[in-house]
């Protein structure tokens, strides 16, 4: 027998060498066909619910790491909940409907629009849109998130799309839906209306003039020969002139440059000389803008009149003080120009070109018309100053293209018919976990407008009203149900499908259509507004889901998208916020703090990750992250993720490798008859659990990794584990020293593989089957409760002393090893003198009768005699540290002076020699 086979080395199948990629693959494939997910729930089926509701994503294109973190993020909320006492299922969801498919078809796959029948197109649609969704389940999946992947929901469902008919059904009833001629967003390059939560800004280049306007009536207040100076970023609305805006408690004065004259706001004259280069100029009359009401001056370049109003909305923050005024393309020109009787003036089409009432114009592209506008106002001598300034300006989301603000008529949402009930709701009903999330989100509805819902597409959900024989709208109680209904039978392509009368209720009649005759509307509804009502076609509509949802979970910019829709169709139909509280999460961004985008190089794909290092190290770095801001995601962070992770497997891998003989049922020894250091790691662990359960319940991800991180590497790999090696490897297999460290080390690992589980659950299912004493899959495990921590801490707290002087040691040998002469190699070569005062060696003492194995060194002294001048003098102690006497002992590598003396076994100590005498006789047979 060789004295190596006296050793306990450790023996487990849980590999050193992760190979992820290969082997989460398997493990996902066994776990689809045990339906681990059906048995998670049926496991919790009498426990208290708990919903999570997903966010739809976009149907269109591969995952990136932004979907990722949500997913995992989702996913480990999920399992946290399922392993913790509550029954919380997933069903994963997906925005079905929209431009992009409609623009994906056409320009990615060749599909002529205009050759096929709206309903031919609509069903390519549809076929495009499910082929997206599995693409990205199978890339979600992948990623190890559970769910309902066999019945997810989407928004093209028919179910799904009856629901929402009926919550616009709700709102109408109410009085919420009206149709309005107003200015809104309008996306030339989509050629449809856009909500808020559609537009992004981006830095553009425009021009910025000054024009004059003669005055045409002063009534006896302005001379004629006066010109009103406005100033303008956008020359193409002047065609849709119809006003200038005056505030009512400015001043103005008239001002003679040459042989003009002028009106500007008196406080800004200074400034607007400069920028006009009014070098020498006169102030010849002074006026309050309230002087200039209903006067009127010329339009600078058409033969009309163009109407002085005053309003409160002109400032003096910039310009003239004089507001150049299109009823048709401003919010605050809309509102003014109404209240005087003007007319709301558009006159550009669907794409954005001007149309007959912009006479000169005609056809031209309204960017275009920036310069021939300019041009013409030369010519007419009306072009005071022209230059180009950068800003902000609003973008189309999709196409990335400039939008303008066009009065169409469209259907709108009524904030204002609302807007308190929502605000009390954001204050009263919901918990916001990021801390700007509800001033976000009270600000946006405190101001936003109506909310235009009616888009100009096909891909979507239709607007279910019907026009009368007079152009009267029709939207009914009964006509909303009945194609609710006609929809939950077949599918929103009937709308398209079918004439108006074949669409409403049979002997339908109505006194505006004397004739019988009807027509239907041919928008369809923002797909916010589809998303937007997704707790009606999922939450209420599964009967093991609740409403409210428990959380709601999306990245930032949802506070204007899907958290607003959601919550605002839901207290306008129902009363209630859609959820109880609300957790958002920042971007993902490269490594530098940039965008991702193909150009820089800089893209991170979740699959290429998977395929090379494994899902489990994504989701590691999901963990890693604080979410509550921007994100960073790098090749050199991924690695230092995968090092991270490997530290955690391989500190696992070490214990399972120690507990493999251990019969948790026969083994196990009693807390109060472990040894003081053994009690120690077992509540240092317990705490540790504590902090974990409370993390998990306030979704703090980051926090769970550093102390995961900080519990492994220093309380176990740097300590406990590591003086381990001396029991572990060294003691008889059934020593008492040994079954008590393998009892902590076992009662570690089946609580601590649970907790991890919601992160790392490949990994830790590897690891689950190689846990003696345990069986099934650890994702139906439960997670340790938490537990009253006063004694545990206390008992923690009694080490302080240990861990105070285990620096000065580390410190002292540190020394030790640097020394010119005679260093010391290893810390096992050391004979260790601690100089301390009577309370600590006493205290010290209690803890542990074997200090130099805690401190891994062959020989401790404890003193408290003065300490001689070559000892490390440190706070209230001193260390003095010097070689070990005797020889290396050939099994255990303690130095110890009885090596070489025992005749029987030489190499040996007396410790090793009686455990190899005892339990390995044959070992000195041999011999």
């Amino acid at each position: 027998m060789k004295l190596k086979e006296t050793l306990n080395l450790g023996q487990t199948d849980f590999a050193m060498r992760a190979n992820l990629p290969t082997k989460e693959v398997v493990l996902q494939k066994e776990w689809e066909d045990a339906n681990i997910y059906q048995q998670i729930q049926a496991k919790n089926a009498d426990k208290p619910t708990y919903v999570l509701h997903d966010g739809p994503p976009y149907a269109n294109g591969k995952i990136h790491m932004g979907h990722a973190l949500n997913k995992i993020s989702k996913d480990i909320i999920i399992r946290s909940k399922s392993m913790s006492g509550f029954r919380s299922p997933y069903v994963p969801g997906w925005d079905t409907h929209g431009l992009p498919i409609e623009s994906a078809l056409t320009k990615q796959e060749g599909v002529d629009r205009k050759s096929m029948s709206v309903v031919e197109f609509r069903k390519l649609c549809q076929e495009y849109a499910l082929r997206q969704v599995e693409g990205q389940k199978a890339d979600f999946k992948r990623l190890g998130v559970t769910g309902e992947w066999d019945n997810p929901y989407l928004t093209l469902a028919p179910e799904y799309e009856a629901a929402q008919i009926r919550i616009f059904g709700q709102m109408a009833a109410k009085g919420y839906i009206y149709k309005g001629l107003k200015p809104i967003y309008w996306s030339p390059s989509s050629e449809s209306s856009l909500a808020e939560a559609e537009v992004e800004y981006a830095d553009v280049t425009s021009p910025s003039i000054y024009v004059a306007f003669k005055v045409k009536d002063g009534k006896g207040i302005v001379p004629e020969k006066a010109e009103f100076v406005i100033w303008t970023t956008t020359p193409w609305t002047l065609p849709a002139n119809l006003g200038i805006s005056v505030s009512p408690v400015a001043s103005y004065v008239q001002v003679k440059v040459g042989d003009r004259h002028f009106i500007v706001a008196q406080d800004l004259l200074e400034s607007l000389a400069q920028t006009l280069n009014w070098e020498d100029y006169q102030v010849e009359a002074h006026y309050q803008g309230k002087d200039f009401d209903r006067l009127t001056a010329w339009h600078p370049f058409y033969e009309r009149e163009s109407l002085l109003m005053v309003g409160d909305h002109v400032t003096l923050d910039a310009g003239t003080g004089l507001v150049h005024t299109a009823p048709g393309h401003g919010e605050d020109d809309y509102h003014i120009g109404k209240a005087y009787g003007l007319d709301i003036l558009s006159p550009l089409d669907n794409q954005g070109h001007y149309t007959h009432e912009a006479p000169g114009f005609e056809g031209v592209f309204y960017a275009k018309g920036n310069k021939l506008v300019v041009e013409l106002l030369k010519e007419k001598d009306a072009l005071l100053s022209y230059s180009e300034f950068v800003h902000s300006y609003p973008h189309d989301w999709r196409t990335k293209k400039p939008v303008i603000y066009r009065a169409t008529p469209q259907w709108f949402a009524s904030i204002d018919k609302f807007r308190e009930e929502l605000l009390e709701a954001i204050e009263t009903q919901v918990k916001w976990y990021h801390p700007s999330g509800q001033p976000r989100i009270y600000n946006m509805i405190r101001d936003r407008g109506d909310w235009v819902i009616s888009r100009q597409r096909a891909w979507g959900v239709p607007l279910p009203i019907f026009y009368a024989e007079n152009g009267e709208a029709i939207l009914t109680a009964e006509t909303i149900e009945h194609v609710a209904t006609l929809f939950e039978t077949h599918g929103s392509n009937v709308w398209f499908e079918r004439d108006a009368k074949d669409l409403l209720p049979e002997g339908f009649t109505h006194p505006s259509s004397p004739n019988g005759k009807f027509t239907k509307e041919t928008d369809i509804m923002d797909v916010w507004f589809d998303s937007g009502t997704s707790y009606a076609g999922v939450l209420e509509a599964r009967d093991y889901l609740t409403f409210p949802a428990d959380l709601y979970l999306e990245g930032s910019d949802q506070y204007r998208g899907w958290f607003n829709s959601s919550f605002t169709t839901s207290v306008a139909a129902k009363g209630v916020p859609p959820y109880n509280a609300v957790l958002s999460q920042g971007f993902v961004l490269d490594g530098k703090g940039n965008k991702m985008s193909k150009s820089l190089g800089n893209v991170i794909v979740p699959e290429e990750v998977m395929n090379e290092l494994g899902a489990d190290i994504i989701r590691l770095w999901v963990l890693s992250v604080d979410s509550e801001s921007d994100v960073r995601i790098s090749k050199d962070i991924l690695k230092q993720i995968a090092e991270a992770y490997r530290k955690i497997r391989n500190t696992i891998r070490f214990m399972l490798s120690h507990v493999s003989d251990f019969d948790p049922s026969k083994d196990t020894v009693a807390f109060e008859d472990l040894r003081p250091v053994d009690q120690y790691m077992t509540a240092k662990f317990k705490l540790f659990v504590n902090d974990l359960l409370s993390a998990y319940d306030k979704f703090e991800f980051a926090s769970i990794y550093k102390k995961v991180i900080n519990f492994m590497t220093v309380d176990l790999s740097a300590f406990y584990l590591d003086f381990a090696k001396d029991v572990l490897y060294i003691e008889a297999p059934n020593s008492l020293p040994r079954r008590q460290m393998q009892t902590v080390i076992y009662g570690i690992l089946r609580d601590l593989l649970p907790l991890l589980t919601p992160v790392l659950l490949h990994t830790m299912e590897e690891a689950w089957k190689e846990l003696p004493g345990v069986e099934g899959y650890v994702q139906l495990a439960e997670f340790p409760q938490a537990v009253d921590g006063t004694a545990y801490q206390a008992l923690v707290d009694q080490w302080k002393l240990f861990f105070h002087v285990q620096q000065g040691v580390q410190k002292a040998l540190e020394e030790a090893k640097n020394a010119e002469q005679d260093p010391i190699k290893k810390s096992f070569e050391a004979a260790v003198t601690l100089y301390v005062n009577e309370e600590q060696a006493n205290a010290l003492k209690a803890l542990s009768q074997d200090l130099d194995q805690l401190l891994i060194v062959s020989h401790l002294d404890l003193v408290t005699t003065p300490a001689p001048d070559y000892a490390l003098v440190l706070e209230d102690y001193a260390v003095s540290v010097s070689r070990a006497q005797g020889h290396v002992c050939e099994r255990c590598r303690a130095v110890r002076p009885e090596v070489g003396t025992i005749a029987e076994a030489p190499t040996l100590c007396h410790r090793c020699h009686q455990i190899v005498k005892t339990h390995y006789p044959a070992y000195f047979e041999a011999e």
